[in-house]
């Protein structure tokens, strides 16, 4: 755990300064100490023109391992495949240079947080999300960061009211056997030439005081590249 936070922490500040990287997927070796539905074997991001699809394959099956509902939004949990990603915060309708955006699927029983009072707490699903790290989280931790009071921030048409940067839309989110897949359209992310990726199986968990930080990285349960580089390289079908 202590590795991947400060794997973590030594990458969240170069994420999107990060130079070009030869690699395309990311491939991963199995990571025992991982539960089998997170623990990461490849990840990519590819591009046919319409829809870009984030895509990840685990060594379990997908989805199987949920958060245990606590029965109050304080305190509790939310588990997450996540692709963290070189593109400007902008990309998505937040200001820019927020922090490092990404795109996640999440599960979280005790809470409804989709876009104009949708409910979600019975599914897996997506978000965009802006991290960044905060102590208060833990030593070398992530959150999802904060809104504070009174602040009036450009953001999402689907944001859902809550006061963090993340977007709640409803891209087709498909888990089947060991592969999530998120099937994001072009025309919301525009060119992704040269943009850079890793994946990431987390936990993350509502502050039981209910004040910022509110959602922090609580448990890091695999990073695809083993330090957060963003080795991966969005690509094309029609690439050679």
């Amino acid at each position: 755990m202590s590795k991947l936070r400060s794997a973590l922490a030594a990458s969240a500040l170069s994420l999107l300064t990060a130079g070009s990287a030869s690699a395309q997927a990311i491939t991963a070796p199995a990571t025992p100490a991982a539960a089998a539905p997170f623990d990461i074997v490849r990840t990519e991001i590819v591009s046919n023109g319409t829809d870009v699809s984030f895509k990840v394959q685990v060594r379990g099956k997908a989805g199987e391992l949920k958060p245990k509902a606590t029965g109050q939004f304080a305190g509790s949990a939310v588990y997450s495949y996540v692709w963290p990603t070189s593109l400007d915060s902008a990309a998505v309708g937040f200001e820019s240079a927020q922090g490092i955006l990404a795109l996640a699927v999440t599960f979280h029983p005790d809470f409804d947080d989709g876009a104009a009072g949708a409910l979600n707490r019975h599914v897996w699903h997506p978000h965009w999300v802006v991290l960044t790290k905060d102590p208060a989280c833990g030593p070398a931790a992530l959150k999802v960061k904060d809104i504070p009071e009174g602040a009036k921030p450009k953001l999402p048409a689907t944001w859902p009211g809550v006061p963090l940067l993340i977007d709640s839309p409803t891209y087709p989110t498909t888990l089947a056997t060991d592969t999530v897949e998120v099937k994001v359209p072009v025309s919301v992310i525009g060119a992704t030439e040269g943009v850079k990726f890793d994946g990431v199986t987390a936990a993350l968990k509502v502050n039981a005081n209910l004040h910022a930080p509110l959602l922090c990285v609580s448990d890091v349960f695999d990073v695809a590249s083993g330090d957060l580089s963003l080795p991966g390289k969005v690509t094309s079908v029609h690439a050679h």
